[in-house]
């Protein structure tokens, strides 16, 4: 079974901010990471193969940068990597990315594409539903147990109201949740590894897009931002005998009650 992860590097810090130049994300000499959500899919992919055989392929578009998230994934177990790279890629929203993903996954070949929830730097998580849009397959998305058996997926997905159980025969697309697995860390036999497995890199050229990408084509625009404000001193409340009426006062003040 091919499998084709697609993965995102993001900023490594809770403190993110946009770009004083364009209002995007600020990308530049910030630290990045592989989305620590798109591990789980990662992982998924990787019991998937190890259970059955098969192949792993990380996918990633990105800056030079990007190249870690995809030697992150090469580290736990990935046998290949994609790396898409191009100048034109930057300010490019949710459906740019799934165009220029559903692209990649077409050249690279697939039986199932497996993606994280969300981006821990975005948190839309709706690139899975627009990669299946796109390449006219069936979607198992916000998995938090996937079982395969032969090319059919069954997933169950919870929710506060059902647990709900799904299936669908591939090729398909699969998104997991974080409650899904739990990562493993890369071993050190692993990290030597990684570096002699093949990783390609492509352009839009390669994959034949010449445009509906970029800040310029977005569909929305971050028009200011400001740094959220401080946290302010609470209040404190010395009970001698009045405490619990004091409190009821001030939840009623609020109207929590």
């Amino acid at each position: 079974m091919n499998i084709v992860v697609c993965v995102k590097y993001v900023p490594a810090t809770a403190d993110r901010t946009f770009s004083a130049v364009d209002n995007t994300v600020e990308r530049a000499d910030v630290d990045g990471m592989l989305c620590e959500l798109d591990e789980h899919a990662v992982e998924e992919a990787l019991r998937i193969t190890e259970s059955g055989g098969g192949e792993v392929t990380v996918v990633t578009a990105g800056p030079e940068e990007a190249a870690d998230a995809i030697a992150r994934g090469l580290q736990m177990g990935a046998h290949r990597g994609v790396h898409i790279t191009d100048d034109a890629l930057h300010g490019s929203d949710a459906a740019a990315t799934s165009l220029v993903l559903a692209a990649a996954v077409r050249k690279t070949g697939y039986d199932i594409v497996l993606c994280g929830m969300a981006s821990t730097d975005g948190a839309m998580g709706v690139v899975p539903a627009m990669l299946a849009e796109r390449l006219g397959v069936p979607q198992l998305t916000l998995a938090s147990q996937v079982t395969v058996e032969g090319d059919t997926v069954t997933i169950r997905r919870e929710s506060p109201t059902a647990t709900e159980h799904i299936e669908a025969s591939g090729p398909l697309v699969l998104s997991v949740t974080d409650r899904s697995n739990e990562p493993r860390y890369p071993s050190f036999k692993g990290i030597m590894a990684a570096k002699k497995k093949p990783v390609e890199t492509w352009s839009l050229a390669d994959l034949g897009i010449a445009s509906e990408v970029g800040l310029a084509a977005a569909g929305t625009t971050v028009s200011a931002f400001a740094a959220r404000p401080g946290r302010t001193a609470g209040q404190i409340v010395s009970d001698e005998g009045e405490g619990g009426a004091r409190l009821v006062q001030y939840l009623v003040a609020q109207k929590l009650v």
